[in-house]
């Protein structure tokens, strides 16, 4: 299939208009419309909608646009890999990052490597760990930093020195804001905001004691903006890791960790058996590299002290 039959296509889709598109690819309007059709054809199938003065894509032609601007960003990114063989390190890295304490580690992380490596951009896409892992498993992300527990059969990985505490999000004035941490008894019957991911949920079971169906379980989230927005309305409590709360703070909400104490580590992954680029090994190399320097100072420092 033709590259550029995807990009007229994508281009069509964004402009709402064959005509308007047709004016932003620089070609006739004739021209690209019997593009489209050579495309529909190939594909047999209908992707636009042309019979009503708005055209509008088929569900099918809404499924290729997702899949056809998947296809014309690794096209792009292999052009650049392959490219920046031949000189500096360069192109630009894609990394999936959960929300927690090891965003800070990540960012300082990335600063030193680049530093080093000024040529170097970054693509930082937000997400729990299960939408990273689907997007390392399509191509369409280098690297993940990843929050345990998590599957991790797949993926070449190594530990960082990061660890998260869990425990629950509430509003200041709920009665449980009082105490410096909560129990098993404290929470078993109250409504429940939780993490999405179902691994997740049975170690947090298997923590408090309680089967998942026997929580008040209101509502799940896979980051926390919106999740704290209905916890402020009182329609829940939150659990979740005290990273990802402290990365928004907000003067009307506390974080109070479990006890027992209950602690994640992270791993930064990449997919097994998958060629990366140049950049992309040189960063994982940097990472070990630095953090091993990082832990070899502090050992020293806390024996001079």
């Amino acid at each position: 299939m033709d590259i550029r039959l995807l990009k007229y296509y994508v281009a069509i889709a964004q402009a709402g208009s064959i005509t308007r598109a047709a004016d932003l690819l620089h070609i006739t309007q004739p021209t690209l419309s019997r593009q489209m059709k050579v495309l529909e054809d190939t594909l047999g199938t209908t992707l636009l909608n042309r019979d009503h003065k708005q055209l509008s894509l088929t569900e099918e032609g809404m499924l290729f646009l997702q899949r056809a601007k998947e296809i014309i960003a690794l096209e792009e990114r292999t052009i650049r890999e392959l490219k920046e063989q031949k000189g500096q390190l360069a192109g630009t890295l894609s990394i999936g990052c959960v929300e927690s304490y090891a965003s800070a580690l990540l960012a300082e992380l990335l600063g030193e490597f680049r530093r080093k490596n000024p040529a170097v951009r970054f693509e930082i896409y937000s997400a729990d760990s299960s939408d990273i892992k689907e997007k390392l498993d399509s191509g369409r992300l280098d690297i993940g930093l990843l929050l345990e527990p998590v599957e991790v059969a797949k993926y070449d990985f190594f530990h960082l020195p990061s660890k998260e505490t869990w425990g629950v999000v509430l509003p200041k004035e709920h009665p449980l804001a009082a105490k410096e941490s909560v129990t098993t008894e404290d929470i078993q019957d109250l409504p429940l905001t939780v993490p999405r991911r179902t691994i997740v949920m049975d170690e947090i079971s298997s923590w408090l004691g309680i089967p998942v169906d026997r929580l008040n379980v209101v509502s799940s989230h896979n980051l926390l903006s919106n999740a704290l927005l209905m916890a402020k309305e009182g329609l829940s409590c939150i659990i979740c890791v005290e990273g990802a709360f402290t990365m928004r703070p907000d003067e009307l909400m506390v974080f109070r960790p479990f006890y027992p104490l209950r602690q994640s580590g992270h791993v930064l992954a990449r997919r097994k058996n998958h060629i990366l680029s140049r950049t992309a090994m040189s960063f994982l190399s940097f990472v070990q590299e630095y953090l091993a320097a990082k832990a070899d100072n502090d050992a020293d420092r806390g024996r001079v002290e």
